[in-house]
């Protein structure tokens, strides 16, 4: 999408990585700043306490996420070794992604609207409001997904931290990417919707959001180049 995108509009494409360097970057310093809140200064000893979006950057995350619109960025490392309650400090590291980006589309959203009304559909602010809203629900929603790697991993080793859970956790944390990637694969190759879960209620938080239908603005955009 994004090569097309810097043929055919480059200012849209400059609107676009930097809607989706901006929400990666929120998203990881968060997890930097509760775990050093939570006691842990390992991500800030290592310069991920920052907002400089170049210290959060996977290359091998970025390019599939420009090309395909899956992708990731550089993990945040801690030591729950250094937390205050390692069991419950690691699940508030972790949520501190997925919240920060619903955060930040609720603010987008509300400068959108003043946008909206001020500068018109068509203008470039307005638009990358509209795509900070939606990146960061996709963001949000596709995190707490109860498989590792992914944020609510943490959530779900938590709650289920009985022995009796022991095999449930090891089908989570060993199948759990394997699940993720050929589901991803899924969707990249085929017209098949595999993360419908998670489509449907970012769309419908965007509208609420916006006041009016997301798909439908989104589609205007992009269908015009």
């Amino acid at each position: 999408m994004f090569l097309s995108l810097l043929v055919s509009s480059p200012s849209l494409a400059i609107v676009w990585i930097v809607a989706i360097l901006s929400s990666l970057t929120i998203h990881e310093f968060s997890h930097a700043l509760i775990g050093s809140m939570r006691g842990d200064k390992t991500a800030e000893r290592e310069g991920r306490l920052s907002l400089n979006p170049i210290v959060h950057i996977d290359p091998f995350g970025l390019i599939p996420l420009l090309l395909f619109g899956f992708g990731w960025a550089k993990p945040v490392p801690f030591n729950p070794y250094n937390l205050k309650n390692p069991k419950w400090d690691s699940v508030a590291i972790a949520l501190a992604g997925p919240l920060s980006n619903l955060l930040l589309a609720t603010i987008s959203g509300i400068g959108f609207r003043f946008a909206m009304t001020a500068l018109g559909a068509g203008n470039l602010l307005t638009i990358f409001l509209f795509l900070l809203i939606l990146l960061n629900l996709f963001l949000a929603f596709f995190n707490v997904i109860p498989i590792h790697p992914l944020d609510g991993s943490k959530l779900f080793f938590a709650l289920f931290d009985d022995p009796k859970y022991a095999r449930l956790r090891a089908l989570v944390a060993i199948r759990g990417p394997q699940i993720l990637m050929i589901a991803i694969f899924i969707a990249i190759l085929t017209n098949v919707d595999v993360f419908f879960f998670i489509a449907k209620p970012a769309y419908a938080t965007c509208d609420a959001l916006v006041g009016g239908s997301c798909l439908g603005y989104f589609a205007s955009i992009f269908s015009a180049l």
